[in-house]
């Protein structure tokens, strides 16, 4: 029998890291009921974070039929994101954890600290066809903890109209020069620039980061020059007109509804307001956030992982290492995403992505430039930093520190 770490209890540390991690918003909100593991045996239970998916949809549909290929029952229960993290911590203190875990990609680091999570060493999940820039968010020591179900990210939306008017070519938009050139255009047009959100949450360093990264800078290393590039970029925004105040206070809700008035050319958001843009009014595209110096930056991945959490009764092992491998399918994948509005962890099901929906061809292109928050080792260490992050854009957008002094802070309190 394969021989599984044995859990451990979660610490404070722990607890505090994993409430930092769990603030971006990517996915559908709810709440649901607590889930544990039927008296039978041919029960397995499934926790995932997405509430909004009631029983009938694809998404059950899909699991109870992946239970029906394993000859068991799936009793599945879906929570908010926090809520699910902080239950699953107090399950593996009970020794009760789900079956299958499927949970926010930057909390799988913190689950794997805590001892919660088998490895696919261990649980012989097979991550071979995934990207591998999407597989890292699941990566720590060493060690793979679970397989992407699939990946959001962020992009630029543009309004076609808004640019035809001011004379904007999307074509010349290709780093950071011409995008605010391109800006510079719209506000003497009459028309708004762009929106973001710079929040004092995860939500605005998950918006940062693109910028941050595309500038060449590393998270091990906020005071860069690199770094204090990308926060004087969106500070000369707000100084020139080309985008509101409201950014500081905005989430990525409030900056698309800003953006959804039709008044202005760009918003960074994500794939899961692809449904929004349709409903906008008005002709739109998807850019790639441009690079520095051109390309597409790196934005930070979005999405979940197929965990199987350690179990006391190693005998279930076998049937739930199925479960995922057939959620994770190519076939599953396909419908999964699908229904998710993200796109899939491998080109296998990303060609057949695109094929049966081209306006997903950029968002593809965005997701294998995308990055893990926790990738390169940093595990646990991100939460702190990303605190740090969004401290510093907010006090360089709010006027209150430079952004060179801003992010010297930030790097101070984060050592």
């Amino acid at each position: 029998m394969t021989s599984f770490a044995r859990h451990r209890r979660p610490t404070a540390a722990i607890l505090i890291s994993l409430a930092v991690a769990t603030g971006v918003t990517a996915c559908g909100s709810g709440s649901g009921s607590s889930g544990t593991k039927g008296a039978d045996s041919g029960t397995y239970t499934v926790w995932d974070p997405y509430p909004q998916f009631a029983k009938g949809s694809a998404w059950t549909t899909l699991l109870d039929k992946c239970g029906t290929e394993a000859g068991v029952k799936v009793k599945r229960t879906g929570f908010d994101t926090s809520d699910l993290a902080n239950k699953t911590l107090l399950a593996a203190q009970q020794g009760n954890s789900p079956d299958i875990l499927i949970v926010d990609n930057p909390v799988v680091s913190t689950l794997a600290e805590a001892g919660v999570l088998t490895t696919t060493d261990d649980n012989k999940l097979d991550t071979s066809k995934v990207d591998p820039n999407l597989l890292a968010a699941g990566q720590s020591g060493g060690k793979t903890y679970g397989t992407p179900i699939g990946a959001n990210t962020l992009a630029l939306y543009y309004n076609e109209k808004v640019l035809k008017e001011a004379g904007v070519d999307i074509a010349s938009v290709k780093d950071w020069a011409s995008l605010t050139a391109a800006l510079e255009k719209v506000k003497k047009a009459g028309k708004k620039g762009i929106t973001f959100s710079a929040i004092g949450t995860e939500e605005g360093s998950f918006q940062f980061l693109p910028w941050f990264w595309g500038a060449g800078a590393k998270l091990t290393e906020l005071d860069s020059a690199q770094g204090e590039s990308a926060l004087s970029l969106w500070k000369d925004w707000l100084k020139s007109g080309y985008a509101p105040n409201s950014v500081l206070n905005n989430t990525q809700t409030t900056s698309w509804q800003e953006f959804a008035t039709g008044e202005y050319a760009f918003a960074e958001n994500g794939t899961w307001q692809l449904a929004n843009a349709e409903k906008a009014g008005f002709p739109y595209g998807v850019l790639p956030i441009p690079g520095a110096d051109g390309g597409s930056a790196p934005a930070p991945t979005g999405g979940e992982f197929v965990t199987l959490p350690v179990q006391d009764d190693t005998g279930r092992y076998a049937t739930s290492q199925k479960l995922a491998a057939c959620l994770t399918s190519a076939a599953g994948l396909l419908e999964t995403d699908n229904t998710l509005s993200y796109v899939a962890p491998t080109s296998e099901v990303q060609d057949k992505q695109v094929a049966a929906n081209t306006a997903l061809k950029p968002w593809v292109e965005a997701v294998k430039s995308a990055k893990g928050r926790t990738s390169d080792d940093l595990g646990t260490k991100y939460p702190k930093i990303s605190e740090q992050m969004w401290k510093a854009v907010q006090s360089a957008l709010s006027g209150s520190k430079s952004p060179k002094g801003a992010l010297t802070d930030a790097q101070s309190a984060v050592k």
